[in-house]
């Protein structure tokens, strides 16, 4: 069996996604998701000039050997794009040999460690009131986690504020927009929103908050310090992570559990952070640390240290990304929750799939392979159309993480 073509596929279904199809002499095939948000041409010319020459006339169940060819065969290696590439190769590869075995990606990983995936939603508004009034909404949905933004008063564009109810595309102009932060007020407001949440609908539902890198780490121990009374499932990416010490000053002053990884590439980004035990939950992605390969890798180190998982489930990760999330979180024995960020109808049309959302939880269905496909034809309709993710300044101007 050998590959005889792998193919990049970009499309904009209301955002830009970046899909490889890898194509065999046996008639099956097997699709990735290698998007990037923000810098998806980097990643198309990263696979088509440097990565699929290499594939054509390998064997495709070799999936190890490819993996490491790919990996230890780069000199300049790691890193977004690389790791991006790698992945969208790998779970290519997974989900031809799934339909080779005739079964679910999950089975063939080891099969059932759970019935059903149970997922957050992301509720959020423009102050305390409408985000209440959002959180609500996902209840009556069935959500059973919650992740609960809010805007600032004084704060632009605060992060994690959509443009409707159940979509969020945050990279929204053709050159990087400017928002705002201000920290102090940040601190004085969001726990005031969580005050409210916990007095309107109780303590039944997880509460989840994403800090997106904003604070330093004694600002986010202070916050999560004055959290923990709201009991939250997570603080999520409370502080940049380059400098993993910084979680253990957030360790010695807060019990609220901490998660972090959604931008990490390797195992190496979250070796020391899972060995120390300074954060609770694993956030890395498929397409993020290169593919189902190395994830496992990483799940199978957190879960000496009782660190579970919580992959990234945004929507500048593909339906692709989702399915296979799924199929892992099935199986993962150390598995948390999963990240879901509702697609638009546009982008769910062009990756017909299986899995289905009920009652708070997604279930993977039975199809073989990893259970999306791509509608080539509907997605040539939509064209890409260039997309950066914002900036944040301080109100003096200076540059701060967004």
């Amino acid at each position: 069996m050998k590959i005889t073509a792998a193919r990049v596929i970009v499309t904009c279904p209301g955002r830009n996604f970046v899909t490889l199809k890898i194509e065999t002499d046996q008639g099956v095939y097997g699709i990735g998701d290698a998007t990037l948000n923000g810098r998806e041409l980097s990643v198309v010319s990263y696979l088509q000039d440097h990565v699929a020459p290499c594939l054509i006339g390998m064997d495709p169940r070799r999936i190890e050997d490819i993996w490491q060819y790919l990996y230890r065969g780069a000199y300049w290696r790691r890193g977004p794009v690389t790791m991006r590439a790698i992945a969208a190769v790998d779970v290519a590869l997974w989900d031809i040999k799934a339909k080779m075995a005739g079964m679910p990606l999950y089975q063939l990983l080891g099969g059932r460690s759970r019935d059903g995936v149970m997922v957050y939603g992301h509720a959020n508004g423009s102050d305390i009131d409408e985000t209440v009034d959002a959180v609500g909404r996902y209840v009556d949905m069935g959500y059973k986690a919650i992740r609960a933004q809010t805007g600032v008063p004084g704060i632009k564009d605060a992060y994690g504020v959509g443009r409707g109810t159940l979509y969020y595309e945050p990279a929204d102009a053709a050159l990087p927009s400017v928002t705002g932060w201000d920290t102090r007020k940040a601190l004085n407001y969001i726990p005031r929103m969580f005050d409210k949440v916990r007095a309107t609908y109780g303590f039944d539902h997880h509460l989840l908050h994403d800090g997106h890198h904003r604070y330093t780490p004694q600002e986010a121990a202070n916050l999560g310090k004055m959290l923990e009374p709201y009991q939250l499932f997570w603080l999520e990416d409370v502080t940049p992570a380059e400098n993993q010490e910084a979680f253990k000053l957030i360790r010695q002053h807060t019990v609220t559990p901490l998660a972090v990884g959604e931008i990490f590439n390797t195992i190496w980004d979250a070796k020391d952070l899972i060995q120390n035990q300074l954060i609770d939950y694993i956030r890395t992605t498929i397409v993020g640390a290169g593919g189902v390969t190395h994830l496992r890798r990483i799940a199978d180190l957190a879960s000496l240290y009782q660190v579970r998982t919580g992959c990234h489930g945004a929507t500048d990760l593909s339906p692709v990304t989702m399915g296979t999330a799924l199929h892992f979180d099935t199986w993962v024995p150390n598995f948390g929750i999963q990240e879901y960020m509702r697609h638009t109808e546009e982008t769910d049309a062009v990756f017909p799939h299986d899995y289905r959302f009920e009652d708070g939880f997604l279930f993977c269905g039975e199809t073989p392979g990893h259970g999306v496909d791509i509608d080539e034809t509907l997605a040539a309709r939509y064209p890409y159309k260039p997309a950066y993710l914002p900036v944040a300044r301080l109100e003096d101007g200076s540059m701060w993480n967004w």
